[in-house]
């Protein structure tokens, strides 16, 4: 019999369907069952117009059966089948599909819409990846002739006349033997094929059967004897792998909480159940269909740069990539899910999406509806908003910084902070109806719990004027409200700002009167401390406190603390700012001190500069030093 060869540049375009196209040996198994549901989906469509056909749906099906011994996997379907033309055309021409071509001729009659999967005519020779000889045996429904192709690879193909019972299509791959770093025999492995059917092929809208092995107790006797010893039988039954119809294409109301969440559990191996789920079906522009779901815990290592986001992504039930980060915004990365469409672009290998237009659409629309998901929890449902806020809260304070701010807006109501009124986390809308009319800023402080924020001297005035002040107590807080610049048309104001509550014009002259007429003492305490500060001044927001450590610049203590740890050192120090109350009884003291007697000054310098230290959580470059000090003064 003559070896024909391909049409094509066979030898290249082999090798790099081999080689190149596709990144895992595992997709062949996807590809071939792909093939035989499109030719089974051929079928039943034939049969709607055809008595002759006399399959019903449920009589169709896909056969996997692997022969260790002749060292063979056969996969199998009774569909539509091909004659030798047929053979020689879509099996000897790489990258001609029959199921392309139908698909055309199904959307040029506009008929019944039916899954075509695939789309380039090159999934069937990904089978040489593993395999070193692929025969195919096929009869074409209304044939009384079946067909041999059989290949080894590039050097050609053969076609022969055989037998076959009925329609339909055997794909026999002989396997290559093992090889160093190659673990062919798991390809003859039924739990292995098993496993990668419910991977990849779980929603093929087919049974994919399988005869699989088990093995259990025998029954004892009764009685049972006195030297009875435990007996075990094996058992061989044809099971389906894949559960065909997946959970998003039923109707919401066809599928329960329960339901939902064990399919989440399964799906991504937690054991909580998901706060929420989101279920979507989309027809427009693109259809597609999704679940998504809010998980109720971080993963171990979802703040790190080893996580990795994306959802589910399938093409007709077909699995194609198992995270594709494009249809995840960054600050909602935490979403688990599968995404279906029948319309994605992919490339030939079907692992990669050919262009990115239906993403887009797609990702932007699971964009909003998590959004309002998250929207809805927190207004009807808040205990587990604040679970959720726990788990994920800072993810979208790096949301509103990232990206120069631009989702700030969409980010913004979702925003949780302590607050100095109540026990709970408000939101700025909350923080903003609260406020009384005349109050000129949404106040904040940062600090690193409530406690400590609400201990701080610069905080007293603010609240004693009736004013809520915001607790930032993360890292990444004021980076946050920076960006946010303001709420409705107050801007952000830290209560340690010089200019926090308006003064009037005779306030200020007063100030600026008292300053100059200290302005001796305050030069004193600056020479004192030479370089540890920048500058010296009489407090505008101390009411009660002698003392606190303010900054000057957009640098403050919590963002140099913040780079100090992620890199190690800090780019830029705050510029510190040493602030005196003129109406305490320290600085009574400090200004006799200063007439009478200057070495005792200085000291007092230096215990109000460490008490503003560790006021703002300052570390004492000498702790000693200042112990000393303390004990000094105690004469």
């Amino acid at each position: 019999m003559a070896k024909k060869q391909f049409k094509t540049e066979s030898k290249r375009l082999l090798d790099l369907m081999v080689n190149s196209i596709y990144t895992h040996k595992d997709i062949f198994l996807r590809e071939l069952i792909s093939n035989a549901s499109d030719a089974i989906d051929k079928l039943a469509y034939k049969a709607l117009t055809d008595d002759k056909v006399g399959l019903n749906r449920g009589d169709f099906q896909i056969a996997i059966v692997p022969d260790r011994e002749s060292r063979t996997l056969t996969i199998s379907d009774n569909g539509i089948g091909m004659t030798a033309e047929e053979l020689e055309k879509n099996l000897g021409t790489i990258a001609r599909s029959g199921s392309l071509q139908f698909k055309k001729e199904m959307d040029e009659g506009k008929g019944e819409d039916v899954d075509i999967i695939g789309q380039f005519g090159v999934g069937f020779y990904s089978a040489f990846m593993v395999a070193d000889q692929v025969t195919v045996l096929s009869r074409a429904y209304g044939e009384d002739a079946a067909y041999r192709w059989a290949s080894t690879g590039a050097d050609g193909y053969t076609i022969q006349e055989d037998s076959r019972e009925a329609a339909g299509t055997d794909v026999i791959l002989h396997i290559k033997p093992q090889g160093e770093g190659e673990d062919y025999d798991s390809y003859l492995d039924p739990q292995y094929l098993a496993a990668l059917v419910k991977k990849h092929s779980d929603y093929i809208h087919y049974p994919i059967r399988m005869e699989l092995e088990h093995t259990h107790l025998k029954p004892a006797p009764d009685p049972k004897p006195e030297d009875y010893k435990p007996e075990y039988e094996t058992h061989r039954a044809w099971e389906t792998l894949n559960s065909m119809v997946p959970l998003w294409n039923r109707p919401k109301k066809d599928v329960t909480a329960e339901e939902q969440n064990q399919f989440y559990k399964e799906k991504f191996g937690d054991w909580q159940d998901p706060l929420s789920c989101v279920q979507v079906s989309a027809e427009g522009a693109v259809n597609y269909k999704a679940l998504l779901y809010i998980p109720a815990q971080a993963p171990y290592d979802f703040f790190t740069r080893d996580f990795q986001k994306g959802l589910q992504l399938y093409s007709s039930g077909v699995l194609i990539m198992d995270k594709c980060a494009d249809l995840l915004p960054e600050h909602f990365r935490f979403v688990r899910g599968v995404v279906d469409s029948p319309d994605f672009s992919l490339n030939i290998s079907r692992e990669i999406l050919q262009h990115d237009r239906q993403l887009k659409v797609i990702a932007g629309n699971l964009e909003k509806k998590i959004k309002s998901e998250l929207e809805r929890l927190l207004k009807d449902e808040r205990e587990r908003y604040l679970t959720f806020w726990k788990a994920f809260g800072p993810q979208l304070k790096y949301g509103v910084v990232s990206d120069f701010g631009q989702n700030k807006e969409l980010l913004r109501d979702l925003l949780l902070f302590w607050s100095s009124k109540g026990e709970e986390m408000v939101t700025l809308a909350e923080y903003q109806a609260r406020m009384p009319e005349s109050q000129p800023f949404v106040y904040y402080v940062r600090a690193e719990s409530r406690d400590k924020a609400a201990a701080l001297p610069q905080t007293e005035r603010i609240l004693d004027a009736g004013y809520e002040v915001l607790y930032l107590t993360e890292d990444i807080d004021e980076f946050a409200i920076q960006v946010l610049e303001r709420q409705g048309e107050k801007p952000f104001k830290a209560v340690s700002a010089p200019d926090a509550l308006p003064e009037t014009e005779q306030q200020k002259e007063e100030h600026q009167h008292r300053q100059e007429e200290n302005q001796d003492l305050l030069d004193f305490c600056k020479t004192t401390l030479g370089e540890r500060v920048h500058e010296v001044r009489l407090s505008r927001i101390l009411k009660s406190a002698p003392v606190c450590m303010t900054t000057d610049g957009p640098m403050s203590f919590e963002m140099e603390r913040y780079f100090e740890k992620v890199e190690g050192q800090a780019p830029m120090k705050a510029q510190r700012v040493l602030e005196l109350n003129p109406d305490s009884d320290a600085f009574a003291a400090l200004r006799r001190a200063k007439d009478e007697d200057e070495e005792r000054a200085k000291d007092y310098v230096e215990l109000l500069y460490a008490q503003a230290c560790l006021a703002a959580g300052l570390e004492l470059e000498d702790v000693a030093g200042y112990t000393k000090l303390v004990c000094s003064l105690m004469k």
